[in-house]
């Protein structure tokens, strides 16, 4: 009796440290000319942000997630623009979701109205991102949202893009959606570089050259760059002068028109892992 209990205490101890050490993912998905990015806390909190443009995300947000999973507990809209919203509409048909962030630029694309009256329709949240908002989705794991900082609602959608950095542990990730360099500047005048610097940057506007100024990049001094790109896409992106602006800092380049969907495994102990 006694070897019983010793050995299941020994069993639940390891349960409870397997879920006490469980990895976070983070994904940024093969959704073609778009943006779509999928995080997965320690602790089971998901959150996306941008769904990719209409019928481009199930696939690739079913290999990453459990197949009996049909809830996502955020989603995060960086601008309103079609390659950032047109999967979301899929995604809420199949997939029960918390609460909407968005950064309060508008568009009046039937996309965006078709996308405005589903979440209205199905009575979810709808909060606009600030400046200064911290989201804790667990197991040690935060989003801190840098833009926007001001009523962006009469910008240019891309000008008005949410920017957020998220970290966990020794990773930190500078998420831009779509922010020229006009937004780069005034976040770079807004905040220390200390406070910027990100282990990884996800390259703004899929490579353009509209984004990713060098003043930028020196900031945040990131190691890899991820680029969310369509396979010979109309718009040349990623732009060669981006591409040549990274590879001026150093920074290792992963896109998704080369490699697919670009998945990390993360842990608090070391640096993301990045799986090609």
């Amino acid at each position: 009796m006694t070897l019983f209990l010793l050995i299941s205490n020994i069993f639940l101890f390891h349960l409870d440290w397997q879920n006490s050490h469980k990895k976070l993912t983070f994904a940024m998905l093969d959704v073609g000319q778009g943006d779509g990015l999928f995080i997965e806390s320690p602790t089971g909190t998901q959150v996306m942000f941008d769904g990719g443009p209409a019928r481009s995300v199930l696939g690739p947000l079913a290999r990453v997630m459990s197949p009996f999973d049909k809830s996502i507990d955020a989603i995060v809209i960086t601008n309103p623009d079609a390659d950032h919203i047109g999967g979301f509409l899929d995604i809420l048909k199949n997939y029960k979701v918390g609460v909407v962030f968005e950064s309060g630029a508008l568009t009046d694309s039937k996309t965006y109205q078709n996308f405005k009256e589903e979440i209205k329709k199905q009575k979810i949240p709808n909060i606009l991102a600030k400046r200064g908002m911290r989201l804790d989705i667990g197991g040690g794991a935060f989003i801190d949202v840098l833009f926007p900082d001001r009523d962006v609602s009469a910008w240019a959608t891309n000008d008005g893009s949410v920017v957020a950095r998220f970290t966990y542990g020794k990773t930190s990730i500078m998420l831009t959606g779509d922010a020229p360099i006009k937004t780069e500047k005034i976040i770079l005048k807004e905040n220390p570089a200390k406070e910027l610097q990100s282990e990884i940057l996800k390259v703004g506007h899929h490579g353009s050259r509209t984004s990713t100024s060098s003043e930028f990049v020196k900031a945040v001094s990131p190691s890899y760059a991820l680029i969310s790109d369509g396979k010979d896409n109309k718009f040349g992106h990623p732009h060669k002068e981006t591409l040549d602006t990274l590879a001026s800092f150093g920074v290792k380049i992963f896109r998704t028109d080369l490699l697919g969907t670009i998945l990390l495994k993360c842990d608090t102990i070391k640096p993301c892992m990045i799986n090609k």
